[in-house]
């Protein structure tokens, strides 16, 4: 779900949509009044127009398929302006060539808090590694990423684009599924919490799936923006 809202500070999921994301998580995996998972994401009138105008294809599909469930105004979405093939391809290649060199940054670091016993600051850098290679190839493939740190939101959006992403993160038993969580939730209580533990055992087992999310990423980027240059090629 697209949530539009008319001031920049109704933007804030903390102060103003947690409740909401509660409410959703019960209904889902408690109560069982939701079957499908429901996740949502909340911009200014603003930010939509402008990801219109820029031609962001996240928002143009928005337009043109979405389904208002509710509007208490008549305020009208921006006319999509889609970009043109060279326009896709620098904003593209700016994209990886940004996010990519960060996550790596954060994966050396966190290799060495490892090498240093450091094991919450490894799970923390651990996070924001996978969670900028998430942000990367939401850009690169769709020009726009949801400004969210949830890595499993950030997870569920990226695996839509690409299969390949949904084989990186095994779940067959619970331990591999509780590992996950494990990363989801370092980013706020490997850094805020006395009582998060994770060891070096996890911490190893999750650095080679992000390791190998790193690679996936690359791999799909590539060939994004090899498929950009032979559009951008055609249209002279």
């Amino acid at each position: 779900m697209l949530i539009i809202v008319n001031d920049k500070r109704l933007t804030d999921r903390v102060n103003y949509w947690s409740k909401l994301d509660d409410r959703l998580m019960r209904e889902y995996g408690i109560a069982g009044t939701i079957k499908t998972p429901v996740n949502f994401i909340v911009h200014t009138l603003q930010e939509v127009n402008d990801g219109l105008a820029h031609g962001r294809y996240f928002f143009i599909d928005v337009a043109k398929e979405g389904i208002a469930l509710y509007q208490s105004d008549d305020a009208a979405l921006h006319q999509p302006k889609p970009k043109t093939p060279h326009a896709a391809l620098d904003m593209a290649k700016e994209y990886f060539e940004e996010w990519f060199p960060s996550a790596i940054k954060r994966f050396d670091g966190a290799k060495f808090h490892i090498s240093k016993g450091n094991l919450k600051d490894a799970a923390f850098d651990l996070h924001q590694t996978a969670e900028r290679l998430y942000h990367c190839i939401l850009l690169v493939v769709t020009f726009y990423t949801p400004h969210v740190h949830n890595l499993a939101f950030l997870r569920t959006q990226a695996e839509r684009i690409d299969v390949r992403l949904a084989r990186v993160w095994p779940s067959d038993n619970r331990q591999q599924r509780g590992m996950f969580e494990k990363l989801k939730d370092a980013y706020v209580k490997a850094r805020y919490s006395k009582h998060y533990r994770i060891s070096e055992e996890e911490l190893v087992w999750i650095g080679e799936q992000v390791e190998e999310l790193g690679r996936v990423v690359h791999t799909i980027c590539s060939e994004r923006i090899s498929q950009l240059e032979q559009t951008a090629r055609e249209a002279g």
